[in-house]
């Protein structure tokens, strides 16, 4: 069998038939990708497959970085400023040793369908693909927006700090007939979440000179992302998203509030474990309220060991490969209390976790809060290092077994790159292969109007009418 065929990844009849008729023709939503809106709008040529795929000084895909180090690539082949083309054999000897990774099947895929190059991604087929590809990339088709139109993208939602002035997204909102896709924002909290750095004073005071309003109070702090919420709103935000790397639901008054807003603005290091787990659930609990209030919909990525190599954390920066799984077991049990403490304000929500052990706890509990008329909660896609075809059909399976995978809103890239749309495709064969497995064991009737429309909906509708993107 050729690699990356027209079937690969489909194992049967049925699963071929559901993706070449159904899952292959639905456009894309990506409602969480790491795509700088300013690159977007900019739309500038990439110089070569290096500065596109790789990396752009310290901005690029640190799951390819993960890789290379792996394979003992020095870090100037990797985020350095070593030679563009040898950064490329680095990653093509990388690639030859990666089978059984989806980074390998990622790689080519994204070669054929952005490229039309099928050579297998070698260090001998090197040259030809770098020349063919640079030359592409200089090409009109082959700049930022005409990458993500012809893609068949609809909607692209990134992420974007409260305090950002969003400068970019009005002006791509300008232009979203002539591209023929949305550019939305996406509110990331997390410099509000991490009140236990030492930068949290001088992001309050960011925030401040923004607002016009002093933040003296737990109160004034929930005055000022209010406004947020209602800027982000006005030019077409429907998600906010916050990392909780661990998470303990702890309760605390305002005094005690104000008194932690108080100490942390002055960046005084010595908060304890009960002050910085009240404080996030507060906040966390205002932010419901305003998820809420606007009918957006509130992400969870949970579970995870951040910068877990200090050296390269100071030399390189967050965001740059150095993260793993992370291993709080009760992590679940403690998002539970903070539902049912706040069910009344408890707005539409999906819940990722690294941890698949997380899965079948956060999606037997989300059932406890379901209701308003929709399928409020979601168990999110398997995540990032659960990326992979057993990942995948394990958080479906969960998804299904557990709850309702027909009104499940599917993929998205959590990407830096413009070229991971195909992760989509791999996500729809992985969705087909799985429907189709249980057509062969007569677990599901083999009606292909009924079984289309549920792959049509989880690759596009219900995430488009979930969110309420148009």
């Amino acid at each position: 069998m050729a690699l990356l065929n027209d079937d690969f990844l489909l194992t049967t009849a049925a699963a071929k038939k559901l993706y070449h008729e159904h899952a292959e023709k639905m456009p894309i939503i990506d409602y969480h990708c790491h795509l700088e809106p300013q690159a977007i709008y900019e739309n500038k040529n990439y110089p070569n497959l290096t500065r596109i795929w790789l990396n752009d000084g310290i901005y690029g895909d640190h799951y390819k970085w993960r890789l290379e180090r792996a394979n003992g690539i020095p870090e100037k082949l990797i985020t350095g400023n070593g030679d563009e083309y040898q950064k490329l054999v680095a990653w093509a000897q990388t690639i030859e040793k990666a089978i059984g990774n989806p980074l390998y099947e990622w790689t080519n895929l994204e070669l054929k369908r952005f490229f039309k190059i099928d050579l297998p991604f070698t260090v001998s087929n090197v040259p030809t693909i770098w020349e063919k590809a640079n030359r592409l990339l200089q090409t009109e088709e082959f700049k930022p927006r005409n990458l993500i139109k012809n893609a068949n993208v609809k909607v692209v939602c990134t992420t974007d700090d409260p305090a950002s002035d969003l400068h970019y997204h009005k002006l791509l909102s300008q232009k979203e007939s002539e591209n023929g896709f949305k550019v939305l924002p996406a509110m990331r909290p997390d410099n509000l979440l991490n009140i236990g750095t030492g930068d949290y004073g001088k992001y309050l005071n960011k925030l401040e000179k923004l607002s016009g309003i002093e933040i003296c109070s737990f109160d004034d702090l929930v005055h000022v992302i209010g406004s947020r919420f209602h800027y982000f709103n006005s030019l077409g935000g429907r998600l906010s998203d916050h990392g909780l790397n661990n998470y303990y639901f702890v309760k605390l008054d305002k005094k005690q509030l104000d008194l932690i807003i108080q100490k942390a603005k002055k960046n005084n290091h010595d908060l304890n474990s009960e002050e910085i787990c009240g404080y996030q659930t507060a906040l966390i609990e205002a932010l419901m309220k305003l998820n809420k209030k606007y009918g957006w919909t509130m992400q969870y990525h949970l579970n995870v060991l951040r910068n877990g190599n200090p050296q390269m954390m100071k030399q390189l920066g967050p965001n740059t490969g150095f993260d793993s799984m992370g291993s709080q077991s009760a992590i679940s049990e403690e998002i539970m209390k903070l539902f049912a403490d706040n069910e009344d304000s408890l707005p539409q929500t999906i819940l990722y976790s690294t941890n698949p052990n997380d899965w079948m706890e956060l999606a037997t509990g989300m059932q406890s809060f379901q209701g308003d008329g929709i399928q409020k909660l979601q168990l999110g896609c398997a995540w990032w290092f659960n990326d992979t075809r057993e990942g995948i059909k394990e958080q479906l399976r969960i998804m299904a077994q557990q709850s309702l995978l027909g009104n499940f809103v599917g993929m998205l890239t959590d990407s830096r790159s413009f070229l991971s749309y195909p992760r989509h495709e791999y996500f729809r064969r992985v969705l087909c292969d799985l429907i189709g497995d249980w057509v062969a064991r007569g677990q599901v009737v083999e009606d292909y109007d009924y079984l289309g429309k549920i792959v049509e909906d989880i690759s596009y509708n219900n995430a488009a009418n979930y969110f309420g993107f148009f």
